[in-house]
């Protein structure tokens, strides 16, 4: 039977007898692996997500969001590790159909390879929220066109302000990690969404008697978004795109900064625009370009084709 999500906590115990009688791990260690699991299962029951559907996919979505709520890359990278045992242990146990961590590896530089959308999705999810529909589908129109036009973190967009955005010149002042300011180009698109719901939706979403926080983007309650409800509002419209991919807001920012360097860009132009501070963490997406060149060559060249 698939394993439910109200089990979890229960098979985790399990796990951790299970390290130490059969693989005689000590008590620190397993101590170590029950934060690490107890911080996964809060995670999977904020989603309700139960364990049996769990994707390679929302593992890559949940290594950013450690990174995100302030764990180090060394604590983050020993979280995988347990989780990625965890998980073999699952599937070995046929508690799940498969590993989803099969092919996740948390190494020196964090994760690899990082999850994005064809074009053709973005353009299909994007296109699918009518901006006349005011003042949600003006609104979350903008929003997905933000993360996805200029790159932003989830973070960067939920606190951005109207003093930001330079209309006159089409640029973003963003102040990223560690305090840094770097100016980000405001798409076509993006502008054209973002002045839209300026001018036709905020104000519907303004509570008269309550204060208004000075940033860009507010809830059905006239109050400052969370990254949590930004992920929500993108899953919601993923899916009544009928978009079957795994959509989480920073799928955005990898696909943003993949289409780019597909279409010509330079790596250190897009290191400038994602604020990395090392263009190492920039180099990823190489790796996802030369994943893509290697699927067309063994579809199109003679001597590539799979038969």
């Amino acid at each position: 039977m698939p394993l439910a999500l109200h089990q979890l906590a229960g098979v985790i115990e399990q796990f951790l007898l299970y390290l130490a009688a059969e693989r005689g791990l000590s008590s620190n260690y397993r101590i170590s692996v029950r934060q690490s699991l107890t911080h996964l299962r809060h995670w999977l029951e904020a989603r309700n997500l139960s364990p049996d559907a769990v994707q390679d996919a929302h593992l890559v979505e949940y290594h950013h969001d450690l990174l995100t709520m302030g764990h180090a890359p060394s604590a983050a990278r020993i979280m995988m590790v347990h989780l990625r045992i965890f998980f073999r242990y699952l599937a070995a146990q046929h508690l799940i159909p498969s590993n989803p961590a099969a092919l996740i590896r948390a190494g020196r530089g964090g994760m690899q390879i990082p999850q994005t959308l064809t074009d053709d999705t973005v353009r299909r999810l994007l296109e699918h929220i009518d901006p006349q529909d005011i003042p949600f589908g003006a609104r979350d129109r903008a929003i997905l066109e933000m993360l996805y036009g200029s790159g932003l973190r989830v973070s960067e967009l939920v606190t951005l302000r109207p003093e930001q955005l330079d209309w006159e010149d089409g640029f973003l002042r963003i102040t990223g990690k560690g305090d840094k300011t770097r100016y980000v180009p405001l798409g076509r698109e993006a502008a054209r969404a973002l002045q839209f719901y300026r001018e036709k939706a905020r104000a519907m979403l303004i509570k008269e008697g309550k204060p208004t926080p000075r940033v860009l983007f507010l809830s059905n309650r006239g109050a400052q978004l969370t990254r949590e409800r930004i992920r929500q509002i993108i899953k919601e419209r993923a899916k009544e795109a009928g978009i079957d991919d795994n959509v989480f807001p920073h799928i955005l920012r990898h696909s943003f900064a993949t289409h780019l360097l597909e279409n010509g860009a330079d790596l250190r132009v897009i290191q400038d625009m994602l604020g990395h501070a090392d263009l190492s963490t920039t180099q990823i997406y190489t790796h996802v370009e030369q994943k893509r060149l290697i699927g067309i060559h063994r579809s199109f060249h003679p001597r590539g084709r799979i038969h």
